[in-house]
């Protein structure tokens, strides 16, 4: 039975226009008395030419077609040419398609190229209500997603034009609010903490809030102290006078040469006991002291400091100062991995091209469905890999040189599986593929290979 009471039904057609392209007007009817009882405003036409011209003169939220308008037609040529049609000029809009058993591999077909479903004749109205109801309230998902990004889009350009953000590259809500607060609190002088995994995009981060700080003409160094020799640390940043160790030159140290300006340590939990008491009285009294002198040195410097170690475990475990993380802590931001923004692996994809390249549909999915453990740096390397390396300057899914997806998910499920998910959903595809956790396209190429059919295995109640 459906589960689609008349008040969600009603809710979720009123108001919205259906176009019905059938050349029987028996049918035309029957569905304009059924959907019309349900608030929905039923336009029509016999054939291809009306139901273009319809869609010309309506603004149409969905579109049930049957597969052939003339009497002599009975390939379903005329619905696949229609359809392809339709989904060229308005590749957004859902279209179910009326289809006889002899049309079902034709109909899996086009739902693989884009079809929201097919209903066989003679359809069940509850099944088919069901249908409606979740195309439409998919539909409207996806539309207030697609404000949504044009929203976003539109706030990250005025905060462009505000302030300067270094290129960096997002289409997600977690980096606009990230880059936006990154922005507020650029002219308070105080550190920032950057947290996150490595190449998650911790040091544009950083890039911004120096840009736009109150001392962004002064001078700006970065340490990488997970690249330096833990006994060379101190020394990089402190500096050294002649002989503090052998070979010892007496040179200044980063804190020094960055005085009036920025510092960006980055791998912060990288750095000694000793070095993190240093680092603590350059930050509480502006005060140090080369290694090997006595003399007391004067600089002031605003610290961004970044780390995927989990410093509150490290300071649990005794190995990083407290007092020397709620200093750096007055300011913290927490970058998300890329698998945790995936609004933002196309955009940047993109943003990594060389010139004149571009992705193929196929390289697009299988960057989408990637888990990018070594999130944007490796998200970068793909793609300039690829560019060195493809043959043609539309990049392919292989060029990528990605694992498959499917090597890291579930099996799929078995026929055993499908029957009893069908059968639970009442032969409805959308919510047997979401309880199996597959997309429609999936479950029926599934189904095709196994030889199944939603229709045999509803329930007799729903017959």
């Amino acid at each position: 039975m459906s589960d689609a009471s008349p008040t969600s039904l009603r809710a979720s057609l009123a108001g919205r226009t259906v176009l019905v392209i059938d050349d029987s007007e028996p049918v035309r009817t029957a569905f304009e008395v059924l959907l019309s009882i349900h608030g929905a405003r039923v336009v029509s036409g016999s054939g291809a030419a009306e139901g273009l011209a319809q869609l010309k003169s309506n603004p149409v939220d969905l579109i049930i077609q049957d597969m052939n308008f003339t009497r002599e037609a009975r390939n379903g040529a005329e619905g696949i040419a229609l359809f392809h049609e339709i989904h060229r000029r308005f590749p957004d809009l859902p279209v179910i398609l009326l289809t006889a058993w002899t049309h079902l591999p034709t109909a899996v077909e086009l739902v693989k190229a884009g079809a929201a479903d097919y209903i066989a004749k003679p359809w069940d109205d509850a099944r088919l209500l069901t249908c409606i109801r979740n195309l439409l309230e998919l539909q409207s998902a996806r539309a207030r997603a697609r404000e949504l990004l044009a929203e976003r889009r539109e706030a990250r350009e005025a905060l462009a034009e505000r302030f300067e953000l270094c290129g960096v590259v997002y289409e997600s809500y977690a980096m606009h609010t990230l880059v936006s607060v990154a922005t507020q609190v650029a002219h308070a002088d105080v550190p920032v903490l950057l947290t996150g995994p490595n190449g998650a995009g911790k040091e544009v981060l950083a890039d911004i809030v120096q840009a736009n700080s109150s001392v962004r003409g002064k001078p700006y160094l970065k340490v990488n102290l997970g690249a330096l020799p833990e006994e060379l640390i101190e020394a990089e940043l402190f500096g050294t006078e002649a002989g503090a160790f052998t070979g010892a030159r007496a040179r200044a140290g980063r804190f020094e040469a960055a005085d009036g300006g920025t510092l960006f340590l980055d791998e912060l939990g990288n750095l000694s006991a000793s070095g993190q008491g240093k680092l603590l009285r350059v930050l509480q009294t502006g005060e140090l002291a080369r290694l090997g002198s006595n003399h007391t040195r004067t600089t002031r410097v605003r610290v961004i400091a970044a780390t995927n170690t989990d410093l509150r475990r490290a300071i649990s475990e005794g190995r990083f100062r407290e007092d020397l993380f709620y200093r750096l802590n007055v300011i913290e931001l927490e970058v998300p991995p890329l698998a945790q923004r995936r609004e933002d692996v196309l955009p940047l994809a993109r943003s990594f091209l060389k010139e004149g390249f571009e992705l193929t549909g196929e390289a697009e999915r299988t960057l989408l469905a990637h888990a990018w453990p070594g999130n944007v740096r490796e998200l970068q390397n793909a793609i300039r890999r690829a560019c060195l390396l493809s043959p043609e300057r539309s990049i392919s899914a292989a060029a990528l040189g990605l694992p498959p997806a499917a090597a890291t998910q579930e099996p799929l499920p078995d026929r055993v599986s499908i029957e009893q998910a069908l059968q639970r959903a009442g032969g409805i595809i959308a919510h047997a593929a979401r309880e199996l956790g597959l997309s429609r396209q999936a479950l029926y190429r599934r189904m095709e290979k196994l030889g199944l059919r939603a229709e045999s295995l509803r329930p007799p109640s729903a017959l």
